[in-house]
């Protein structure tokens, strides 16, 4: 059963990287600094950055270990969360992201941002 689970986790870890990697691909194609870098080419773990400017940085590290949301602005960490919460959170950007495209507006991604990706 545990070995079943852990193949099941390092599906879970590769599909994320995977994800993570197109929505770093998307953000840059609408002029966000954004990137997504791996470890080894196995994708069993990732950084993601995206810049929302105004020094407002958005980081989400994915591994083996862990999952992490970390929200910076001015160099100072406004928030961290992990897990299922630092999915979840990811989720609201892609979100945005699409709803952005979809209205095709020229409002960058920063003045339609939440209240919680603004860092109250």
């Amino acid at each position: 059963m545990f070995s079943r689970l852990a193949q099941q986790h390092r599906r879970f870890v590769q599909d994320l990287v995977m994800t993570l990697q197109a929505l770093a691909v998307v953000l840059e194609n609408q002029g966000y600094l954004a990137s997504c870098y791996t470890c080894g080419g196995e994708m069993n773990s990732a950084s993601f950055m995206v810049s929302l400017g105004d020094n407002h940085l958005i980081r989400f590290l994915v591994s083996d270990y862990g999952i992490t949301w970390t929200e910076m602005r001015d160099d100072r960490e406004l928030m961290k969360l992990e897990g299922a919460e630092a999915i979840n959170q990811l989720q609201d950007l892609a979100d945005l992201i699409k709803y952005q495209t979809q209205s095709s507006t020229s409002q960058s991604l920063n003045s339609e941002i939440s209240p919680t990706f603004q860092g109250v």
